[in-house]
């Protein structure tokens, strides 16, 4: 089969990868329908992540099911389902306290960009729609398994609620989810951070009340005077950069919390300074899988539509050009089909 390899920051290839296929009696294998390119696979083609030999990529996917293991029970082929970028058994003690992204028998996804995928635990992992889905929603389902799924964990990890104020800080896909997210949850008020205006339009689109291009110690000003100078009650990190978690927690007001998903590139946060500020502080990789049945039930009735952060599209095989203009900024976020 085919598929995206990374062979070194910048290079990445459409080429013969090893076929997918069943390796354990829990793994399914599904024909790929939609794939993507993440924000986060774009830390080691930039260099920021080292790549010290060649591999596959990829960790989002929605697709038909095509063979399964036989301890699989839950899904057979035929199905349309979707997964999360972390796979989970479902059943141990972490998954049961929802934390499914933390299963004690938890693999990333990394092999999705390509025509058919190896999943394991899939009897955890997967949940299948009743039917086949209008193919106008697979954009938005795949979106649920990841970039929806961890914008909304942002949101429940901040603490977002009926008539708060919310900030969101990135206006990437995940940042433009967690302002669907907030607003789903019952925000009164969802300022959203961006200096990109075709980001700015989405995220009004999606139920953001204000826009603040400010960054730094400006966005942070820029945040007390619009919430009165005390801080908003929820803040959303959607980056993982230093300056992002700095401009997160201070944006915060006491008694806030601050909901972090960016995967962290050299953050640091001082304790001292977190112990006065009295913000609370969660994050982590999202546990998609907790809130796959309710997502995949919002786009299906098209209550949501995350499917709008794609803004382009290409064949899987001209995936390179997909991680050029996301890395360009051209793109928000690129779709791919086989």
């Amino acid at each position: 089969m085919r598929g995206a390899v990374i062979h070194a920051p910048g290079d990445v290839r459409f080429e013969t990868v090893d076929d997918a296929k069943i390796l354990k009696p829990t793994d399914a294998v599904i024909r790929t329908a939609v794939t993507c390119v993440c924000g986060s696979d774009l830390w080691p083609y930039r260099g920021a992540e080292p790549t010290e030999q060649a591999h596959p990529m990829g960790h989002e996917y929605v697709g038909f099911v095509e063979e399964v293991g036989s301890e699989v029970t839950s899904v057979k082929p035929g199905q349309f389902v979707v997964g999360s970028f972390a796979t989970s058994d479902n059943t141990c003690a972490n998954c049961r306290n929802g934390f499914q992204s933390n299963c004690l028998n938890r693999e990333f996804m990394s092999t999705c960009q390509a025509e058919y995928v190896r999943i394991p635990h899939a009897q955890g992992t997967l949940v299948a729609t009743d039917e086949t889905p209008d193919e106008e929603l697979w954009p938005g389902l795949l979106a649920v398994s990841d970039v929806m799924g961890t914008g909304w964990w942002a949101a429940d990890a901040a603490e977002v609620k009926p008539g708060s104020t919310a900030v969101v800080v990135g206006d990437g896909a995940v940042g433009l989810c967690a302002v669907i997210a907030a607003k789903e949850m019952g925000a009164e008020r969802i300022i959203a951070m961006s200096r990109h205006a075709s980001r700015q339009k989405l995220a009004l689109e999606f139920g953001a009340t204000d826009i603040v291009t400010e960054r730094g110690d400006e966005g942070i000003a820029r945040i007390k005077d619009l919430t009165g100078g005390i801080g908003a009650d929820s803040v959303l990190e959607c980056v993982g950069t230093a300056q992002a978690m700095s401009q997160a927690l201070h944006s915060a007001r006491p008694g806030g919390n601050v909901g972090f998903v960016g995967v962290p590139h050299e953050v640091a946060i001082d304790g001292q300074e977190l112990f006065f500020s009295h913000v609370g502080l969660r994050g982590g990789p999202a546990p998609v899988r907790r809130y796959l049945p309710d997502l995949i039930d919002r786009v299906l009735t098209r209550r949501i539509d995350p499917g709008k952060v794609f803004d382009l599209t290409l064949p899987l095989e001209q995936v390179a050009e997909g991680y050029r203009a996301m890395d360009e900024r051209r793109a928000i976020k690129t779709l791919l089909k086989p």
